[in-house]
């Protein structure tokens, strides 16, 4: 598998400068993080809903975009295959292939005290209650 995600990844590698209009790759990269990341996610929730239904065929399927979409998003952010792999054989040495790591091993990034962001779900103005 490590031998496809790298090609696959050598594949978006290659088309990332090309002409949007002829790749969709290209269009998707160029297109930002946000939406690389919900594309992602799109694909992750199908993957899911396809399982709970025993729908095995369509689990291959949307794993297939789900991969290539977890690739695109390592292009963009500059992680090579090399890298998530080197992360599996940490853990594997530490807990074994099959364990993901635990929550209280990996310390949470400090968090910045921001003021809540109020964003509005309505556009039209409502009524005032009297």
């Amino acid at each position: 598998m490590a031998d496809s995600v790298s090609r696959l990844y050598d594949a978006v590698i290659a088309v990332r400068g090309t002409d949007p209009a002829k790749s969709r790759t290209a269009r998707l990269l160029r297109s930002g993080r946000a939406k690389i990341a919900k594309k992602l996610g799109e694909e992750a929730v199908e993957v899911v809903i396809d399982a709970m239904h025993g729908q095995t065929e369509a689990v291959v399927r949307e794993s297939a975009d789900l991969l290539y979409n977890l690739v695109v998003l390592w292009v963009h952010a500059g992680i090579a295959p090399d890298d998530v792999w080197a992360e599996m054989r940490r853990r594997e040495k530490m807990f074994g292939i099959a364990e993901k790591l635990p929550k209280d091993v990996v310390p949470e990034a400090p968090r910045r005290k921001v003021a809540p962001r109020v964003v509005s779900l309505e556009t039209r103005r409502l009524p005032k209650r009297r």
